[in-house]
């Protein structure tokens, strides 16, 4: 009977060691930790799914969304608009200086 007892003992250690320390919960633990990893970057796709969606659907809808992409990544003018630009005070000093060092021929 004694020795029955120690040998339930001893196989009761040896499944929580595995339990605890050799896989079984750190494997939990682990996979939780990468399953809120993954849901953080999933609800960031999903973010900019939906922008670009709302994006597809102004450019099918309506002509302003698609005047708007013109204007400011083709920098294209509609007919009779004049088009203005406005330069930094940095900017356009650091561009005279650049066309000041130039050389000439």
């Amino acid at each position: 009977m004694r020795w029955l007892l120690l040998l339930l003992l001893l196989l009761l250690v040896t499944l929580q060691y595995q339990l605890w320390f050799r896989g079984g919960m750190n494997d939990v633990w682990e996979l939780e930790k990468a399953l809120e990893v993954q849901r953080a970057e999933n609800d960031e796709l999903r973010q900019r799914n939906d922008a670009l969606a709302a994006e597809v659907d102004d450019l099918k809808s309506g002509q302003d969304a698609i005047e708007e992409r013109a204007r400011s990544e083709l920098g294209m003018i509609k007919e009779g608009e004049k088009l203005i630009q406005v330069a930094e005070p940095k900017r356009a000093a650091a561009a005279a200086a650049a066309h000041a060092e130039e050389p000439r021929e």
